[in-house]
């Protein structure tokens, strides 16, 4: 098994849902052309984001696919396989390894949840080993599916029973367990950081890739962190990234993916609604979404390429939202 790390932004992809809550898979060709001419560097298919659990085995197939093809080899592809039946897992691994794509990924099942370290290596063993000549990558995302194991001990045991085990999406706010996992065997595993908002952070404790939702949206925003972040501005580096704290913290006012993905259509690409269970932006939430949005300058510098103004960045005179989110 040969193993590429992957690098630079990783865009955690919507699905596309048509008006009726069925596939809509010719929205994926414009979705990846945009992501490839912003310059992500990969994409992350069917999970959170992407709603996985809200997918039957067929159209997780149909999805991952859809954007294997569409990346036409351009894109590193990672296929998160992660399911509440063990068996399902492994038929979604076996189908993406048959289709091509870069790597794997899994998170912990949510129903009945692994207990324990053992307990958890032996069910990953058990999906990376349906696709052998895979890389896999462990899905760490603890408040999702509650299994909260140490992610170093996940890597130095997991690696002995896991010969495909390459590295951790890792999505918990945690700096200190993130950069212990990076530097585990002075750099063994390619450790993804999965906090958009905290990307800054990340970077200086020697991150080099990210996968993340928001990287759909405001990738420009996301790359010029980056270039500060390497020019050694600081100063910038920390301007730029307020701004996308401040751009989060508008988006989790209301139910975040179903915001996500009228945000995606208020940019001119259109992926439907969420799935039930997750909530339907009323009318009146749109609005609001798109006046906020407007007030921190998002359609300004969300995807221009030009350096921020200003008087687009919060500072003391940022909005004041108060702490509840707009559910209703």
């Amino acid at each position: 098994m040969s193993h590429h790390r992957l690098t630079g932004l990783i865009a955690a992809t919507y699905t596309p849902f048509d008006a009726r809550g069925r596939l809509n898979l010719p929205q994926i060709r414009p979705m990846t052309d945009h992501l490839r001419e912003v310059g992500v560097s990969g994409l992350y298919v069917c999970g959170t984001t992407g709603e996985g659990a809200s997918l039957t085995i067929e159209e997780r197939h149909a999805v991952t696919e859809a954007y294997v093809a569409e990346a036409a080899g351009q894109l590193p592809v990672v296929a998160n396989v992660g399911h509440n039946s063990l068996t399902d897992a492994c038929r979604l691994a076996r189908h993406a390894q048959q289709i091509g794509v870069h790597s794997i990924s899994a998170n912990a099942p949510s129903y009945f949840k692994c207990a324990d370290l053992d307990t958890l290596i032996e069910s990953m063993a058990m999906v990376a080993g349906a696709a052998p000549e895979l890389p896999f990558y462990y899905y760490h995302i603890p408040m999702m599916n509650g299994t909260s194991v140490d992610m170093v001990a996940f890597l130095e045991c997991g690696s002995r029973r896991i010969p495909n085990l390459v590295g951790v999406k890792f999505a918990e706010a945690d700096l200190a367990t993130y950069q212990a996992c990076a530097t585990l065997n002075d750099g063994q595993f390619d450790v993804l950081w999965g906090y958009d908002e905290m990307l800054l952070g990340a970077l200086a404790t020697g991150a080099r890739g990210a996968v993340g939702s928001t990287y759909n949206i405001a990738t420009a925003l996301y790359h010029r962190i980056i270039d500060a972040f390497h020019a050694g501005d600081w100063r910038l580096a920390r301007r730029l990234q307020a701004q996308a704290v401040w751009m989060v913290r508008v988006i989790y006012r209301y139910p975040f993916h179903p915001a996500m993905k009228e945000i995606l259509k208020m940019l001119g690409l259109d992926f439907g609604a969420c799935r039930l269970p997750q909530k339907r932006l009323s009318a009146e939430q749109v609005a609001s979404l798109r006046r906020e949005l407007e007030e921190i300058g998002f359609f300004d510098w969300a995807q221009a390429p030009a350096p921020l103004q200003e008087k687009k960045i919060p500072g003391a005179a940022a909005p004041h939202f108060c702490a509840e989110r707009i559910d209703q």
